[in-house]
């Protein structure tokens, strides 16, 4: 790693603000472009999609009933992330990406799919929803966590940032699935099919489109920290699972009430309980990494024993912060928490210099984060 001495005495960080060196100005537009691009021509069709099956007097009502669930799938997945927090402009674009983007590839092909299947005297509802949809959506959401990826390289660190996106991105899906559901169960059966809908879809089974999707976040995440060919197979593997595990579910829900409380037993349930459990595994993991890698700075001067003691897991950051408040207000409090973040920055680019990636550009990364730790030091200590 490019530090390899103590710190000199007296050592200063440049003044400069982190991240000074920014992507050339065309690609960033370019790349912005494209996705707001993508994101209007999704919405349209969205709109276009809730406009032809849903009457406009219940299409608010399936709107703030579509959003009740995000309340508690979105908060789940941003805990996860507590130790890395990732950029607000990255899951903006995977929730935006997951509720427009995926939602209208998925609706065209699934359209188009289920129109062929009827061509052939086949009952489209069954084979579309089992053998077609889960490919088409699985596509499209994983499509999107790629997106973030090729977007945020220096934040995606893993398999648990492979997860939060993952999650994010199926939120978005969700919501928008959710709002065509209940405006068609409201439209038909009134407040009653509403109600139903809302239960099976929002109470029951909220986390169902962000646990098949996950699948393909872990084998993205494998494939970012891997070190072997291997790796390659990762996303593919997950992918693979996502689709089977998405098309038991839509199989189970096509045989009706009784199906679906069985697909519910056999794999919601199951699914859900093995990744609540992978998922706290994966940031128990990550909390031991950034202890382990920190360690490496403390014995080159950057980090103290207290340091290291603050910085090694959720509960201690909260109370430093807190502490931090308390002493000298809101700055302290905001410098202080810039320097946990900064900490675990430079704790996450260490792993990735670790798993082989090396190079002018994660030298120059690991100077500005050096820097940025101690200014940010010097803000709450005065020192």
């Amino acid at each position: 790693m490019p530090m390899s001495t103590p710190l000199p005495s007296g050592y200063r960080p440049e003044a400069g603000p982190r991240n000074a060196t920014r992507r050339p100005f065309l690609r960033r537009w370019l790349v912005g472009g494209a996705l707001v691009l993508a994101f209007l021509l999704g919405g349209a069709m969205l709109a276009f999609a809730v406009g032809a099956s849903v009457e406009a007097q219940f299409a608010p009502w399936a709107v703030l009933m579509a959003v009740l669930p995000l309340a508690v799938v979105v908060p789940a997945f941003l805990w996860l992330d507590r130790l890395e927090a990732e950029p607000v402009s990255s899951l903006l674009v995977a929730f935006g990406w997951g509720a427009l983007v995926a939602t209208a590839i998925a609706l065209f092909f699934n359209t188009v799919a289920a129109a062929v299947i009827e061509a052939f005297g086949l009952d489209p509802e069954f084979y579309a929803a089992v053998f077609v949809a889960p490919v088409v959506e699985e596509s499209a959401k994983g499509l999107g966590i790629l997106v973030v990826w090729a977007m945020r390289r220096r934040e995606f660190d893993g398999v648990l940032d492979g997860i939060v996106y993952a999650g994010i991105v199926a939120a978005g899906f969700a919501f928008a699935e959710n709002i065509l559901y209940l405006g068609q169960a409201l439209q038909e059966d009134g407040p009653e099919g509403l109600a139903l809908t809302f239960v099976l879809r929002g109470v029951m089974s909220p986390f169902a489109h962000p646990l098949f999707t996950s699948c393909t976040g872990v084998g993205i995440g494998v494939a970012v920290v891997g070190r072997t060919p291997l790796r390659f197979l990762a996303p593919i593997a997950g992918w693979v699972l996502a689709v089977l595990l998405h098309g038991f579910w839509n199989a189970g829900s096509s045989f009706g009430f009784s199906g679906w409380i069985g697909s519910y037993l056999l794999v919601q349930v199951p699914v859900f309980v093995a990744a609540v459990c992978f998922a706290l595994w994966a940031r128990r993991r990550e909390d031991r990494l950034v202890a382990e890698n920190l360690r490496f700075y403390a014995s080159h001067g950057l980090f103290s024993p207290a340091d290291l003691a603050m910085l090694r897991d959720a509960r201690t950051r909260r109370a430093a912060l807190d502490r931090a408040r308390q002493v000298g207000g809101r700055q302290a409090r905001a410098a202080m928490r810039d320097f946990q973040d900064d900490a675990v920055d430079l704790a996450c680019l260490r792993a990735r210099y670790l798993r082989g990636r090396s190079g002018p550009e994660i030298a120059h990364e690991e100077r500005e984060l050096i820097d940025s730790v101690l200014r940010a030091r010097r803000a709450f200590t005065g020192s």
